[in-house]
């Protein structure tokens, strides 16, 4: 049963601008209010006065495994099997390295249409690189269960579509793949800190994710690995880092790779946004998972009602029976128009390219009065065109 939560009091742990209604922290997470304070302070007390001390006597060297146990009770994941450090992309070449290497027979890597496209634009630089012949095999999203075969080496996908909000099976399809022989790779960047997720659980094998997103560690920030316990002796990392290694301050000539996932480092862990990353989640160590998703149920349900009630024209990127993460899309030919228009009135949503609306919602910052705020405000510019002006059809870098 998931437990009582008070929301507003979390809400007072976010720095959030007067008259703005966040529903983008599934892009880029609010400011936690004690982040600035705990960077302030790696920034002057730390790295002003101790120096490169710091690393020993603030503890600066150990964070990313600390850090990563911390990721980890929220992910299910057993202490000594996530580290934090590096960006999402490095992290996904990294487990897509190894686990085509536990599979020397196989050459298919299976995704899905609905995967992040870094995942697949580092699936496809990996296969060039090796040039063994592998294959990278994407199907849509509703047939990954019948995709999966013999010549799977690799099961990689995104649990949360970041476009639509579609959620996979995350149990069911780790049974499949363990069943075929063929290892799981989760990339968990729209599902950690926004609904429940049990590693160990499903039996997954790797898992990925960021924490700029719903662990609101800010821009920029970190990337975190998981590695099954029993297979951490056996993953032989293919970017081998000095902190990777067994013993860095021994500056050996020839990498040994470290202890269980101390082997998945790479690169000088970034103390400021993992200073940053600490404070952010000091705010997750009183919130119920269950509660959160519990919550952020009620919250997209809510708004995907009103839009269905007060504007029509959108039209919603899932059927109602399909299940999906903490957010709500919808498609509009001039989706990206109108999303310009809506932020310029307080509501900041974003857009994904070709025709999508998307809307993220974080019980720990948002209440129903920002839901019934924000489709008074999309409802006012959907029916009265307010969005057809050319400011709102100009193109900005990041959409």
């Amino acid at each position: 049963m998931a437990a009582t939560m008070d929301w507003a009091a979390t809400r007072r742990r976010f720095h959030l601008p007067d008259g703005v209604i966040y529903l983008d922290g599934n892009s880029l997470g609010p400011l936690p209010v004690a982040a600035a304070e705990r960077v302030r302070r790696t920034v002057q007390d730390e790295w002003g006065e101790m120096l490169i001390r710091g690393w020993n006597e603030a503890g600066w060297m150990d964070w990313p495994a600390r850090l990563g146990d911390r990721i980890g009770r929220l992910i299910g994941a057993a202490p000594g099997s996530v580290v934090v450090g590096d960006t999402l992309s490095i992290k996904v070449y990294q487990a897509l390295a190894s686990a085509l290497e536990m599979r020397p027979d196989r050459r298919v890597i299976l995704s899905d249409s609905g995967n992040f496209p870094t995942d697949l634009y580092m699936a496809e630089g990996l296969i060039a690189s090796l040039g063994r012949g592998h294959e990278l095999r994407v199907v849509a999203p509703g047939d990954v269960a019948e995709a999966i075969d013999a010549d799977v080496a690799v099961l990689m996908l995104t649990t949360v579509d970041y476009r639509t909000g579609r959620m996979h099976d995350m149990a069911a399809l780790s049974e499949a793949a363990r069943a075929a022989g063929a290892v799981t790779i989760w990339d968990l960047a729209h599902s950690a800190g926004a609904h429940e997720v049990d590693l160990a659980g499903v039996g997954a094998d790797f898992a990925v994710g960021c924490t700029y997103k719903y662990f609101n560690a800010g821009p920029g920030a970190p990337a975190f690995i998981y590695v099954r316990p029993d297979l951490q002796e056996e993953v032989r990392p293919a970017l081998a880092g000095w902190l990777g290694h067994e013993a860095p301050f021994a500056f050996d000539p020839s990498y040994r790779p470290g202890r269980g996932i101390e082997r998945m480092r790479v690169g000088t862990p970034p103390v400021l946004q993992l200073a940053a990353l600490e404070a952010a989640l000091d705010v997750w160590d009183d919130v119920d998972m269950a509660a959160l998703r519990a919550r952020s149920l009620e919250l997209s349900e809510r708004f995907a009602a009103g839009v269905a009630a007060r504007c029509p024209e959108l039209v919603p990127a899932l059927p109602p029976e399909v299940a999906r993460g903490s957010q709500v899309s919808f498609r509009h030919p001039e989706g990206y128009a109108i999303m310009q228009a809506l932020i310029a009135d307080g509501v900041i949503g974003d857009f994904r390219a070709p025709d999508i609306l998307r809307f993220g919602f974080t019980p720990l910052y948002l209440s129903e009065a920002d839901v019934d705020a924000a489709l008074d405000r999309l409802e006012r510019i959907v029916t009265g065109a307010t969005w057809d002006r050319p400011e709102f059809r100009a193109r900005k870098a990041v959409t």
